[in-house]
């Protein structure tokens, strides 16, 4: 190809501005493996002896089954420190309501949130475009993209999001330059 046409198509394209992404991850191995430890640690303790007390997982949701609500407390007490020591921000889990499922028995769901929910990016991109740092905000899916002409400036629009947004688990990642 001559040198005309290769200036041709690099003037075509915009140039690229350095862009991060806002994302909200569960590591699915690690949560597994921390359920695993959860219930051994149950299985192993003497005050839940002759109990059905376990916790379950299907995908992106966690059952925890006992006897009575102090049991379900307990096992949370357990559960948590265990998915702490793996990495996974426990802010991730949405608690559902305490259920009776029949005698005395309980159980309680416990959702585990992946990607930043529609209602959530708004709120992100709402808090970056009122901060009146000169960057740019999208939602791209599950994930809020922001993009800006100084890496320095995404930088304070991290620790911006970092300090307002405090109930919800945020990865930042996919720095761009």
């Amino acid at each position: 190809a001559s040198p005309t046409t290769t200036s041709a198509t690099s003037a075509e394209r915009e140039p690229v501005m350095p862009s991060f992404d806002i994302t909200s991850e569960v590591d699915m191995v690690a949560l597994r493996n921390a359920v695993e430890g959860a219930n051994r640690k149950i299985t192993g303790r003497y005050d839940f002896k002759g109990s059905d007390a376990r916790v379950e997982q299907a995908e992106k949701l966690l059952t925890l089954h006992g006897d009575s609500d102090f049991q379900l407390e307990q096992m949370l007490a357990i559960l948590l420190p265990e998915m702490t020591a793996k990495k996974i921000d426990v802010r991730c889990l949405k608690h559902g309501d305490v259920q009776k499922v029949g005698g005395n028995k309980v159980k309680q769901e416990l959702t585990v949130r992946v990607g930043i929910e529609q209602e959530q990016s708004k709120k992100i991109v709402k808090l970056i475009k009122d901060s009146k740092l000169k960057v740019q905000a999208s939602i791209q899916g599950e994930a809020v993209r922001v993009s800006g002409a100084k890496r320095d400036i995404l930088q304070d629009c991290i620790t911006l999001v970092r300090k307002e947004v405090a109930d919800y688990p945020l990865q930042y990642g996919n720095f761009r330059d």
